[in-house]
């Protein structure tokens, strides 16, 4: 009688290489650890690289909770000129005179930057994935129609000047290359912050270079290069992944049974949450995410064993 291998379930970081698309990360995952069930938290542009979280089978169920969470990137903003995509991708738009951009000095970048630090009102790249109307964003404007987008309110916890460096371009356009470490809320576009320092220091902006180094408490440092990943690469366990994430509780055999088939289980003493608790059963599983009130657990998603 022959025993079926389990499906690969957990979390896989990746260290996302330039040129690749998100769809490509997916794809090549897919062949690698011999699955379709295959899903990512957070899109990255193809020329962005660094932090790419995946989840593979039943851990699928885990992304919801990754995306929202805070990112850290490292970038360059290239002042002096601003493009159609907010970044080196797109068309240009225009170049600042060489005495305009002369003018700005490093004052008026760290204020420009202060100015952008903090809560703030962000309008989206248009060249972005949110849906108007029921369509991306990026495909209206490829398409050659206008877009407008709502400002939304964004947080950017950390704005810092890594340096600066000052140059002319191989067509003789002068700029200024700002490199700058952002933390910020999920739903910040960087691109945008980019656009918009170039806009109120009157010389345009846009991106050159993108990495993500950490989402949450999870860092690029110990993510694979898919490029040159051999077999089925490693995956971090649901429960150890919930670890990072979540309040974790520990149940007792009885208990996970019990969760496991849906049922409210008693926690005396354990105080009232309406954020997501991970419960783990003694052999170390992720048995569900469950909220508490009144000392009882209610379900929010269950993790299958298959």
């Amino acid at each position: 009688m022959s025993t079926s291998t389990p499906a690969p379930n957990g979390i896989l970081l990746v260290d996302k290489q330039p040129g690749m698309t998100s769809h490509d990360v997916v794809a090549r995952t897919r062949r690698l650890a011999g699955t379709r069930k295959v899903g990512h938290a957070g899109t990255l542009d193809p020329m962005a690289t660094g932090l790419l979280i995946l989840g593979l089978g039943v851990s699928t169920r885990l992304l919801t909770f990754i995306v929202g969470l805070s990112k850290e990137y490292l970038a360059t903003i290239r002042l002096g000129s601003s493009t159609t995509t907010d970044d080196q991708e797109g068309h240009y738009l225009g170049f600042a005179p060489a005495s305009q951009v002369a003018r700005v000095t490093d004052d008026d970048i760290a204020a420009g930057i202060r100015s952008l630090t903090g809560e703030i009102e962000q309008v989206p790249s248009s060249v972005s994935a949110i849906k108007v109307a029921g369509r991306r964003a990026y495909d209206m404007v490829r398409a050659g129609e206008q877009v407008e987008l709502k400002a939304r309110r964004v947080t950017v916890a950390v704005f810092d000047v890594l340096g600066t460096e000052r140059g002319i371009d191989d067509d003789g356009n002068t700029f200024i290359d700002v490199q700058v470490r952002v933390e910020c809320s999920s739903g910040t576009y960087i691109r945008a912050l980019a656009r918009d320092l170039g806009f109120k220091l009157g010389v345009g902006g846009h991106l050159t270079t993108l990495r993500r180094t950490r989402i949450g408490e999870f860092h690029v440092t110990d993510a694979v290069n898919l490029e040159t990943l051999d077999g089925a690469p490693d995956l971090l366990t649901p429960a150890d992944v919930a670890r990072r994430v979540f309040p974790i509780i520990n149940l007792t055999e009885q208990q996970a049974i019990d969760l496991g088939h849906g049922k409210k289980v008693e926690l005396p003493g354990y105080p009232d949450s309406s954020e997501p608790v991970a419960a783990i059963d003694p052999d170390d599983r992720l048995v569900g995410l469950m909220s508490v009130k009144k000392s009882l657990s209610r379900v929010i998603v269950n993790f299958p064993t298959h």
